[in-house]
């Protein structure tokens, strides 16, 4: 089976905490090997020019994994998962969905879905980017983003589309954990038919200069929305 390379310090500590894919073995500087959780691993000790060579970045912070590949969700398991969806129509940046992957872990959101195709693969740099929150959310590779919300809507869920411009205030959508956020391409937005499949279109209202938010942090506005507010104490 192909073994895939997990670099960073929490992206192998999570990978190891969450055991959702065999780890075969970890690298690590002498330096990094001091970290508390190292050395009951019982990882190789080698030079940091060789971290680098075989994670293929210097961004490594001395230690790396071999894993097997990542373990996507089918359409079902992420479904049947309590709390949101966040969907993302024709994301680029492999950065950006590392990103939001640590967004859905800190909601405590279902997971995430993404096309099959045209998107990124859950590679190292997401698991880099996410911090390892990847390793404990579930993320759905759908073959089509339209028929993945026809799905969904049919057993129970509503799917809010974000715009930059036109629906409703998402502070008054009513969204909740049944809720899929769906959120296109920085700079494209929705597909005409993705934006079709939508319960309800919604805009972040933007007071400054700047028309538009990271894609990241539109998603958390729109997850953290979705939870139950705190009542205030008297």
């Amino acid at each position: 089976m192909e073994r895939e390379v997990i670099y960073g310090r929490n992206p192998v500590r999570e990978l190891v905490r969450a055991e959702r894919r065999r780890v075969h073995a970890i690298w690590a500087t002498q330096e990094a090997s001091k970290e508390p959780w190292l050395p009951r691993l019982h990882p190789k000790i080698v030079e940091r020019g060789e971290l680098g060579k075989a994670a293929g970045t210097g961004d490594h912070q001395g230690v790396i994994a071999f894993a097997d590949p990542y373990p996507y969700a089918t359409v079902d398991e992420l479904l049947a998962a309590p709390g949101p969806i966040i969907c993302l129509d024709q994301l680029q940046d492999p950065r950006n969905l590392g990103a939001v992957a640590r967004v859905v872990d800190a909601v405590g959101a279902a997971g995430i879905a993404l096309p099959k195709r045209g998107s990124p693969d859950v590679t190292g740099a997401v698991c880099k980017t996410s911090a390892g929150a990847v390793e404990h959310i579930l993320v759905c590779q759908v073959d089509n983003v339209a028929g993945f919300l026809h799905d969904a809507r049919g057993q129970g869920r509503w799917a809010y589309g974000a715009e930059s411009s036109g629906g409703g205030d998402y502070r008054a959508a009513g969204m909740g954990a049944d809720s899929i956020i769906v959120i296109g391409a920085e700079g494209e937005g929705l597909r005409p038919r993705v934006k079709s499949m939508c319960d309800r279109l919604v805009h972040i209202p933007m007071a400054g200069h700047v028309d538009s938010l990271n894609l990241s942090v539109s998603a958390a506005l729109l997850l953290f929305e979705t939870t139950e507010k705190p009542q205030p104490s008297i």
